[in-house]
């Protein structure tokens, strides 16, 4: 099993738990952290912008990232929604095995 960490950000508290349960729900993501909103800045179509957004750590495998990018494209209110992932290369053994658990 191969875990990942993969980040997005959602609009607003309601949209993120939405999602954070649908990952969890299906099986794709075995946690999903739903963080404070922080204030990002970017720029977009050629214009710098601010938001405040709900970012989401999701935990989950190489096996299930497109089970997972279909969830969040489905779900996401963004046109382009942030989606990086981010392979995890070491961690408590007990908790990947969990991970694997949880996602198969």
């Amino acid at each position: 099993m191969e875990p990942l960490l993969v980040l997005t950000n959602l609009p607003d508290a309601a949209s993120a738990e939405t999602l954070a349960r649908a990952l969890v729900d299906s099986r794709a993501a075995a946690c999903v952290n739903v963080l404070q909103p922080c204030r990002s800045i970017y720029r977009w179509q050629g214009r710098l912008e601010t938001a405040e957004e709900v970012p989401l750590l999701i935990k989950t495998s190489v096996a299930n990232y497109p089970l997972v990018e279909q969830i969040v494209r489905g779900q996401h209110p963004y046109d382009v929604p942030e989606l990086i992932a981010l392979p995890i290369t070491h961690g408590l053994p007990a908790y990947l095995s969990w991970l694997a658990t949880e996602t198969e």
